[in-house]
């Protein structure tokens, strides 16, 4: 066993691979528990750490999961918060999401992680999830089974109760440690604060009225800018006797953490009560431009709420972060829960749900119209922080009767986020059961053809295709278009012909493709359509002709996509022009600027985690390296393209015209090698994980030996993908 971690040991960063988050402060105490934890995970796959709230569970296992021994970790530790997660089939969604899973299939999300996770040796930390306990069980026993080095460390404030598991329950600290928990939170607010023998006794009592709970304890130490720890102490007394009414059957320690944060809301004033109440609406974590918005007004002015924001920060109330998209707040879970009561108190919990809806609405509608931009980038990150308060805004219009068509809206106009970051069966759910909700005779059927259902329904095409599940898509697009060309809807009959044509093109239907593809094109014309989606429309249809073998027309068409990416700054569907130029530089006998043209293009359809896009560059890849001698690098990049390929979907769609150059690059790499060898190589490709055949395939990986191979004699028609975005009018296609 390794040797019993210090109680103070402050971790500047995980030092596993995965996701813990950075330790923003010292962690105090807790040496024998976090022995015994090691203990237990080297013993047992699921151990749960159990405790009420408020005492440390949360921060205990972050800690803890530093120091598991890399044996138990190979591949890394990952965290899954289930706190803002509230519908039991999303835990699955936000434990593939954690672990930085991209599935473009119809596969359910559960047999996804189990083949994830099959082979794999990793902690899985599974936080915050007392409230989804039966679907968390039923998904922790079924990975279990199936994944040997897979390790759970469960934290929620009741067992799982699987065969096999350990419980850890933690208790509050001790008084000596509660002091010191204090003291190095106090001397973070206050420079130079220190116990000595004029106050420790007084921290020590302020300590144990609290029953030693860490997170009653910081937030007393929020007072400390106002109050001596005497005061504190003197206070707590006194609020104690006013507040612990009420509740004479819950546990004492629920009582006195209940108590803390009810003297923390006492002791706040009027606006900092109102605005910690409303802060309850958010699911996670949240900026302070939503705050304001959502927040301000009756009673608190927007000019304020910063300063009010502030002031629920010094008490430990709310929380600061840094995050890819900047700063964001957020509250604990405990915390969040006593001002959701407040806020049901004084029965305006409708309204401000409401105004968070409105807000995360109106967020996903500039994402959209800003997805045509040089800031992609950005608003991938900013959909991947707002992910828990989308979802949320998702559900409140699913739940309220009338309001299916604004699900719709909201699920459609996150095309861009689906399609292009990797998050297709998540973006599935959501539009199928928008569209399901209002069929007639549905739980909210509404009447009419709303824009919104359109746009729902085209989207919910272009996903299933891009899943390789056709036949839903066909009927989705069907649908869209004889509603759209019955109602007069233009922009949505626009993007219904669209994905209608990639359905051919990806069906080896290439007259149909053509003809369609260029029809929507002629449409996007005509209303003034100009996007991703547009663009993509005109890539396809260069695949379209170099499939019929009119090269030069194909490269003319992603010329003129290449050019106009560059001038809008638009990058992913830059990416798979750049696919094409650089087949077309192979075929010309310039393998050296495909391999350029084709690193840039897998290095941006990584960064968004495009799996389709990158599986398809590596493919590409993979016979341009035969053409550069070196089969048995090529092969090595077959089998990691194997690999990935259960994850996208039918390999190369079952297309014909796709496959060709796959099996080109095949028989020149066997004939190279032999047939043994090849097999080989193909294995040691299926052995690399995503990341390590990216860094691979741009130059990153170990070399093998090369062997020449004679570049083909005659050109081969490019390779290229199915559908790409959907859109938005004028740069964001709202209404379609």
């Amino acid at each position: 066993m390794p040797s019993t971690p210090r109680p103070d040991r402050t971790s500047a960063g995980p030092p596993h691979p995965g996701n813990l988050p950075h330790e923003l402060n010292r962690f105090v105490g807790r040496a024998a528990e976090l022995a015994a934890l090691q203990e237990s995970l080297a013993a047992a796959r699921l151990v749960t750490v159990t405790g009420a709230g408020g005492v440390g569970k949360s921060r205990f296992a972050a800690h803890a999961a530093t120091l598991v021994p890399r044996d138990l970790c190979a591949d890394g530790v990952w965290r899954v918060e289930l706190a803002a997660v509230r519908r039991s089939e999303l835990v699955e969604y936000a434990l593939a999401e954690a672990l930085g899973l991209t599935d473009h299939t119809t596969r359910p999300p559960r047999q996804v992680l189990v083949e994830h996770l099959a082979g794999r040796t990793l902690v899985l930390v599974l936080d915050g999830f007392e409230h989804l306990v039966d679907a968390c069980a039923r998904l922790v026993r079924d990975l279990l089974r199936a994944a040997p080095g897979l390790r759970v460390l469960a934290v929620g404030r009741r067992p799982l109760t699987l065969d096999g598991e350990r419980l850890l329950p933690l208790a509050p600290l001790p008084v000596e440690d509660a002091a010191e928990l204090f003291t190095d939170r106090a001397a973070a607010l206050l420079p130079g604060f220190r116990l000595d023998d004029g106050n420790r006794d007084d921290v020590r009592e302020v300590c144990r009225r609290l029953d030693c709970l860490p997170l009653a304890v910081e937030l007393a130490v929020g007072r400390l800018r106002a109050l001596s720890p005497a005061q504190l102490a003197e206070r707590l007394d006194d609020r104690f006797r006013l507040l612990t009414g009420g509740v004479r059957d819950a546990l004492p320690r629920h009582q006195t953490l209940r108590t803390t944060i009810g003297w923390s809301h006492e002791l706040c004033t009027a606006q900092e009560r109102l605005l910690w109440a409303r802060l309850s609406v958010f699911s996670g974590s949240f900026d302070l431009e939503a705050a304001e918005y959502i927040c301000s007004g009756d009673g608190l002015h927007a000019d304020a709420l910063l300063d009010v924001l502030q002031e629920l920060i010094g008490q430990s109330v709310v929380t600061r972060e840094e995050a890819p998209a900047g700063v964001r707040y957020r509250m604990l879970d405990t915390v969040r829960a006593y001002g959701a009561e407040w806020l049901d108190g004084i029965a305006d919990a409708e309204r401000m749900r409401r105004r968070h809806r409105d807000w995360y609405m109106g967020l996903a509608t500039w994402c959209e119209l800003d997805w045509f931009s040089p800031r992609q980038g950005e608003v991938a990150a900013r959909i991947d922080g707002e992910l828990p308060n989308l979802r949320a805004a998702l559900e409140f219009c699913l739940n309220e009767p009338g309001e299916t068509h604004l699900a719709q809206y909201l699920a459609g106009t996150l095309w861009f986020y689906w399609a292009g970051c990797g998050h297709l069966a998540e973006g599935r759910h959501w539009l199928e059961h928008s569209i399901e909700l209002d069929a007639p005779g549905g739980e909210h059927s509404e009447t009419g053809y709303p824009d919104s259902r359109l746009k729902a329904l085209w989207v919910l095409g272009y996903v299933a295709i891009l899943q390789g599940d056709t036949v839903p898509a066909l009927a989705a697009l069907q649908e869209c278009r004889e509603e759209a060309e019955r109602t007069g809807n233009t922009t949505a009959l626009a993007y219904a012909v669209h994905r209608t044509g990639c359905l051919a093109l990806v069906s080896d239907d290439v007259p149909r493709a053509e003809r369609l593809l260029r029809d929507s094109l002629t449409r996007y014309r005509e209303i003034g359509e100009l996007n991703s989606n547009v663009l993509m429309g005109q890539v396809e249809l260069a695949m379209a002709l170099a499939f019929r073998g009119e090269l030069a027309q194909a490269v003319a068409l992603c010329e003129d996509v290449r050019q106009v990416c560059e001038d809008h700054g638009e990058r992913w569907t830059r990416a798979y022009a750049l696919y094409v130029l650089a087949y077309a530089q192979w075929t010309e006998g310039e393998p050296a600027a495909a391999r350029r043209l084709l690193e840039e293009c897998l290095t941006i359809d990584h960064e968004f985690r495009d799996l389709l896009g990158t599986v398809l560059a590596i493919e590409l890849l993979a016979l341009v390296t035969v053409a550069q001698g070196d089969a048995a690098e090529a092969a090595v990049l077959q089998g990691a393209a194997g690999r990935m390929w259960p994850s996208v979907g039918l390999r190369l769609f079952g297309s014909g015209h796709y496959n060709v150059p796959h099996e080109l690059c095949e028989s020149r790499a066997r004939e190279a090698l032999g047939d043994a060898r090849f097999e080989e190589l193909t294995r040691v490709g299926e052995l690399l994980g995503h990341d390590e055949t990216v860094a691979r395939a741009l130059g990153g990986g170990p070399p093998t030996s090369t062997v020449t191979v004679p570049r083909p004699a005659r050109a081969l028609p490019p390779e290229k993908r199915k559908p790409a975005a959907s859109p938005t009018a004028n740069g964001g296609e709202t209404t379609g």
